[in-house]
């Protein structure tokens, strides 16, 4: 078995046409995480989003705590919680009583907020969110920690701030620092030493970036006397897999364009393919999404692997691309066929078939043998009793 396995889960913005009924869409964004909490996937990171009519989550904390008695054991992230939008020492208080809720299955993610339309209404300039998020996680950090934090800025102020309850467990919330191309989050999350989050990982300056954002992690970690995991380092990245490649193609096609005309037109994600070009061709080829089997998933972690120098989890972002059922089931074969692949959890069963097999013989020979003693004791003991001889011969004949 390998030295340390990768966890796997699914990152739900969520991304949900404007057509559907809003509760009909929490509802099936609740029923996911329960069904992917029977496929024991790890983990499920819940975003923070404000406008645009697809991402209806403006609270990851009260989803979380909605669906959180619904499943046993998967752990729940805010996937992220948006810094520049909360005073920390009231969003910290909030996430210490979710820990609660959830009885120590929570991780709180961080980052400056995704959708420059949620900053404007709310009087955020986009080009002061970064450097609100990094104002915002240190004294995020102390009263996670069970410190007192004194902190002012230009948009908060904090006076002997500390939280009235304790963790719910001994190592309290991990925190976990939204990182993409630019070096903020990578710099963060070396400088308190807190997990990352790679959300663009499989894009191709998110991809280009995952060795020089992780090497900036660790120098950062460094200057200031702290460590990072590469077990705690998370990759996000598009996936649909089918029984076929053909028929996961076929798939997507019920949602595909229409997700890609919200992300390039209303979030201002630029994700187009070029004019005349397939969009499945597309992803594929720049290796953004997989769109394909169970295998063709195994070598985009493999990519990944080999591309990042190692990290502890890959997150599924889930897009709705397909139909319902059809999601459902791509998460399934990627449970059931993929991650075992992937972490060598059978390889003890392919052994011990394996030894079974070569042993075919010996064991087939042992068993015959046993029978045949058997049969044969039976026929004697039958003639001790007078049988005519047509039976005891019958009883010999079955040996």
């Amino acid at each position: 078995m390998p030295s340390s396995r990768i966890r796997f889960g699914s990152f739900i913005p969520p991304h949900h046409i404007p057509e559907k009924h809003p509760a009909i869409a929490l509802d099936q964004d609740m029923e996911l995480v329960e069904w992917l909490d029977q496929l024991h996937y790890d983990e499920v990171w819940i975003g923070e989003h404000h406008s645009g009519g697809w991402e209806i989550i403006g609270s990851p904390e009260l989803f979380i705590a909605a669906v959180a008695h619904r499943t046993k054991s998967i752990k729940f992230g805010t996937g992220v919680s948006s810094l520049p939008y909360h005073n920390p020492y009231t969003l910290a208080d909030r996430i210490r009583q979710l820990d609660y809720h959830t009885r120590g299955r929570l991780m709180f993610g961080v980052g400056p907020g995704s959708l420059p339309s949620d900053a404007y209404m709310q009087g955020v300039p986009t080009a002061q969110a970064r450097d609100r998020m990094e104002e915002a996680i240190e004294p995020l950090v102390r009263l996670l920690g069970s410190q007192t934090a004194n902190a002012s800025s230009e948009w908060f102020k904090l006076q002997n701030a500390h939280l009235q309850l304790a963790p719910y467990n001994e190592n309290g919330v991990e925190i976990a620092v939204a990182s993409q191309v630019s070096p903020t989050g990578a710099q963060a999350a070396g400088r308190f030493g807190l997990s990352m989050l790679s959300i663009g990982a499989t894009s191709t300056g998110g991809f280009n970036a995952l060795a020089s954002n992780w090497a900036i992690a660790e120098e950062a970690a460094r200057e200031n006397g702290q460590t990072v995991d590469r077990s705690r380092w998370r990759l996000i990245g598009p996936v649909h897999v089918a029984d076929t490649r053909e028929k996961a193609r076929e798939n997507v096609r019920f949602g595909l364009n229409r997700w890609l005309e919200y992300m390039n037109e209303a979030a201002a994600i630029p994700l187009a393919p070029p004019p005349g070009v397939d969009p499945i061709d597309h992803m594929i080829e720049t290796g953004f999404a997989v769109i394909g089997t169970p295998d063709d998933f195994v070598a985009q972690i493999e990519r990944l692997q080999a591309q990042s120098g190692g990290f502890g989890c890959f997150l599924v972002m889930d897009h709705h691309w397909a139909e319902r059922m059809e999601t459902r089931r791509s998460y399934e074969l990627i449970a059931t066929y993929a991650i075992p692949r992937i972490n060598a959890l059978n390889e003890t069963r392919f052994s011990s078939e394996k030894w079974l097999k070569e042993n075919h013989d010996l064991f087939r020979g042992e068993m015959t043998a046993a029978v045949r003693a058997k049969m044969e004791k039976y026929a004697a003991e039958k003639s001790s009793k007078n049988l005519s001889p047509e039976m005891v011969e019958h009883f010999r004949g079955e040996t």
